[in-house]
């Protein structure tokens, strides 16, 4: 007799109500309102003067969503970086680290570890090759990395929508298959704050295969761009098709994500022909312990949780780093390049 599957928590309740809503969402309406209000005040004091919007000597691009979770904001970022390195600009990366020890401002390096970092800053850090600092502050975390790479022409900031501090030339807004859930702020819904037509200044980028709110914006194609061993991916070289295409069929696979939709992850290596068990992690998970059973025939893992094992941790046992490829889509550059013209009067932007 098969075990029964686990009763589903308040937690898990919660999160499907946030997309369909439910009595358990309306029951935090209350909460919502007092949440809505708090962040029309704070919105209040920046346009009274009360607080201020730092300045900093170079344009700012923010990627961020407006649901809680992974919307994809960290691909969207990789494929910026891409834009923007293709163009000649010289651009660093800050961000919150979340996940990481402390708060103090921390400025990447190759020995960096995930602990100080966070796993997406150290990601972007290792895979774009940019400099990159992390804070609390990001206004800090801008200012030190400017101090260390006065030859930056552009900041991104990878999350920080809501960081009003934070002055900004212009936003990405990431959006998955969720789009506005079930259009409540929280705790009654997943919104971080209510939902508002995109200024000139803000694009909408969609991270699913169509988009997912009424927002006119661009939707992006994902595909999963090969496989690596684990010490290859840590020493610099790309991965690579074939060694993923090697692997279908292949009997005792075990897939691992620790990220915020691993389902999505599991989704692309089954349309490959991969047949690995799938072992969801809690987002962000530290990997202190290996999870993976010590008979598995190889582990498949995500870039995000690659950088939480250095090639000695995993002592025999095969493990490849599974890349991901993301385009926001047919016409962003274009849309980009438009702000980038407004920001760089004097850049030639070639098509």
């Amino acid at each position: 007799m098969s075990p029964s599957p686990p009763r589903p928590t308040l937690s898990d309740r919660l999160q499907r109500e946030w997309l369909t809503g439910g009595p358990l969402a309306a029951a935090l309406l209350p909460l919502s309102a007092l949440y809505r209000a708090l962040l029309a005040l704070r919105r209040l004091a920046y346009s009274l003067g009360l607080k201020r919007v730092e300045t900093l000597p170079v344009p700012v691009i923010v990627v961020g969503n407006w649901i809680v979770g992974g919307a994809g904001k960290t691909p969207t970022t990789l494929a910026l970086l891409s834009l923007l390195q293709a163009r000649g600009l010289k651009a660093g990366v800050i961000s919150r680290g979340y996940g990481r020890d402390g708060d103090d401002v921390h400025l990447l390096s190759r020995e960096s570890t995930a602990a100080q970092a966070g796993d997406e800053p150290l990601l972007i850090h290792l895979r774009a090759g940019v400099p990159v600092a992390v804070g609390r502050d990001r206004v800090a975390a801008a200012r030190a990395l400017l101090a260390a790479e006065p030859g930056l022409q552009l900041l991104v900031s990878d999350d920080g929508l809501q960081h009003w501090r934070l002055p900004r030339d212009l936003s990405l807004l990431v959006f998955d298959e969720r789009g506005l859930g079930n259009g409540r702020v929280l705790p009654a819904g997943p919104l971080r704050q209510p939902p508002t037509a995109p200024t000139a200044q803000e694009l909408v980028v969609y991270n699913a295969p169509r988009p997912s709110t009424p927002l006119p914006g661009f939707v992006g194609t994902r595909q999963l761009a090969g496989a690596v061993p684990l010490a290859d991916w840590w020493a610099g070289r790309a991965a690579d098709l074939a060694p993923l295409q090697a692997l279908c069929g292949l009997p005792g696979l075990v897939a691992v994500a620790g990220i915020a939709q691993p389902r999505r992850f599991f989704d692309m290596l089954a349309s490959l022909g991969v047949q690995a068990a799938p072992l969801p992690l809690a987002d962000h998970a530290d990997f202190s312990t290996l999870p993976w059973p010590a008979d598995a025939a190889g582990v498949l893992l995500t870039e995000k949780d690659a950088v939480k094992l250095p090639p000695d941790r995993v002592g025999t046992m095969p493990v490849w780093v599974v890349t991901l490829d993301f385009a926001p889509g047919a016409g962003f550059a274009a849309a980009l390049d438009l702000h980038l013209q407004r920001l760089f009067p004097s850049l030639w932007i070639n098509d």
